[in-house]
């Protein structure tokens, strides 16, 4: 960033010590140098990394997705002694979201479904591909994604979380199927989260692990 000092400090040594020379300057160079300034901050501005607020919306626009839901999603909001709604997963209540749901997402859910909808577009619609566009979603919380044919071949899948419980708006988007990759005639039969691998006999990659490691998934949506 560009200081005033910076051009200030140019001034001969003759005219340094002429208090009102200085003052004119200061008075033509600090607009310049603020615009400066401005303009340089308004890439990291509009980061989807760090845009919040306004700069986030307009991140959006430029997406094409929103963050005011059609459909309130329900039990999210913030409630204390709670597993699931407690510190770190439930979300308070905005001032224009009706107290049975959320329906204008929080800067960090809104970040999460504007990464969803960027994925989106540039999925290749293969499974393959899935798993590389979850890890870019997901990998950052520990979180990983399996993904089940049932039974294969037949235009039917399920999706499942592995990992750290997210929190409470990020999992009812990821029920909702606003997270969803889906090609064009599958169906989702269900989702599913599971802290530990997957349970399946004699396997023991990533998603799956058998006696001891693995354990069955809890249907979520």
């Amino acid at each position: 960033m560009a200081a005033l000092s910076d051009y200030l400090n140019l001034i001969t040594p003759e005219h340094q010590n002429q208090p009102n020379y200085t003052a004119v300057l200061t008075a033509l160079i600090q607009p310049l140098v603020d615009a400066n300034n401005f303009v340089a901050a308004l890439p990291a501005n509009f980061d989807l990394d760090v845009a919040i607020g306004a700069q986030l919306d307009v991140v959006g626009q430029w997406i094409g997705t929103t963050r005011i839901l059609n459909t309130p999603i329900t039990n999210v909001y913030f409630t204390l002694d709670s597993d699931t709604l407690g510190l770190d997963f439930g979300s308070l209540q905005g001032p224009f979201d009706p107290s049975d749901g959320l329906i204008i997402l929080p800067d960090d859910s809104y970040r999460t479904l504007l990464r969803a909808s960027i994925i989106n577009n540039l999925w290749d619609g293969s499974i393959p591909d899935a798993y590389t566009a979850w890890d870019v979603l997901f990998a950052s919380q520990g979180i990983s994604i399996f993904i089940q044919n049932t039974p294969p071949a037949s235009m039917h899948i399920i999706y499942g979380l592995i990992g750290p419980s997210p929190d409470a708006v990020t999992l009812a988007l990821f029920t909702g199927g606003y997270l969803t990759l889906k090609p064009a005639g599958v169906i989702i039969d269900s989702y599913e989260v599971n802290t530990n691998p997957y349970f399946a006999l004699d396997s023991n990659t990533p998603p799956l692990g058998g006696l001891d490691v693995g354990a069955f998934a809890t249907i979520v949506g």
